[in-house]
């Protein structure tokens, strides 16, 4: 019998298109971390709404799911394969590498060259792939952000998987613009994944360079960092548009840069369809002029 192929929602569509890879993805995408127990870690409260959640993601138009096999850990990964292999054409997979779990849910540096063949094989098996489309590698040097360290001989590692046919594209996360610079030196990255939002602009510059070479951008935590002040004026301009703070800080997000893709993860079917709607809320320039306001010099 024939796949029945989702009709792509407005809301999804609304907001284009941008690379990632070899794909062409929505730049609104799903992140799956928020599918594992609290903290990351453990199974889901509710194992049926989680799956329903990437089920009802994959219908509604989005293609670009971000994930991970030390959320949970392999909590996130079996979810994905269960609720949607075999996977539809063109929805692309991004798993992320460098962590791993401790068994009361540490987050501990996983990165020798050894442990990322290890993780990729791991992610293949959990998500029933031949081959990972993006594989972020995630720079542990500091728990709290970014921080200057060596990344060469993660990313050479990384390459060799890549020639091996096993990845895709290689992408950086929680990095650094020298680590990201020196990183192209070894192999072309397909994307950065670190924390940039309204308020956290450290990545600014970044993000523009990245403009330029057709580079695309996932910020996280569209909502991290926000001091009270900001968080209510904020939700001021989100009452005087009809819209939710967070509909707000992703709408500001996809208009700062065609690059950015975004990946908002939720465990609730009523969550997802307010994130996804967040694509096609328009900004007004007076509402433009006052989140800038918000969000001026932050993070400098």
């Amino acid at each position: 019998m024939a796949e029945t192929v989702p009709t792509i929602a407005p809301t999804v569509a609304a907001a284009g298109r941008y690379r990632l890879g070899e794909r062409n993805v929505h730049r609104m995408g799903y992140g799956a971390m928020q599918l594992a127990g609290p903290g990351v870690f453990g199974p889901p409260r509710d194992r049926a709404e989680a799956i329903a959640v990437l089920r009802e993601a994959v219908a509604q138009g989005v293609d670009h799911i971000d994930t991970s096999d030390y959320y949970g850990p392999h909590v996130t990964n079996e979810l994905i394969r269960e609720a949607l292999h075999p996977y539809p054409d063109g929805l692309v997979i991004v798993t992320k590498l460098g962590a791993r779990r401790d068994d009361k849910g540490g987050w501990l540096p996983w990165h020798a060259p050894a442990d990322l063949v290890a993780g990729v094989e791991d992610n293949l098996r959990r998500l029933g792939l031949d081959r990972i489309e993006v594989v972020n590698l995630r720079s542990m040097f500091s728990a709290h952000g970014p921080a200057e360290g060596s990344l060469d001989q993660q990313l050479e590692a990384l390459a060799s998987l890549q020639q091996r046919g096993l990845i895709g594209h290689i992408g950086l996360s929680n990095v650094t613009a020298t680590q990201l610079a020196d990183g192209q030196k070894i192999a072309p990255i397909a994307c950065v994944q670190n924390h940039y939002n309204l308020v956290h602009r450290v990545d600014d510059a970044m993000i523009d360079d990245l403009a330029a070479q057709g580079i695309a951008y996932t910020p996280f935590f569209p909502l991290g960092g926000f001091s009270p002040l900001q968080s209510d004026a904020l939700s001021a301009v989100a009452r005087d548009l009809g819209a939710t703070p967070m509909q707000v800080a992703l709408a500001w997000l996809l208009r700062r840069s065609p690059n950015i893709l975004l990946i908002p993860g939720t465990s609730s079917r009523g969550h997802l369809a307010e994130n996804l709607a967040a694509a096609s809320l328009e900004l007004p320039e007076e509402a433009i002029a006052t989140l800038e306001r918000i969000g001026g010099g932050a993070g400098a």
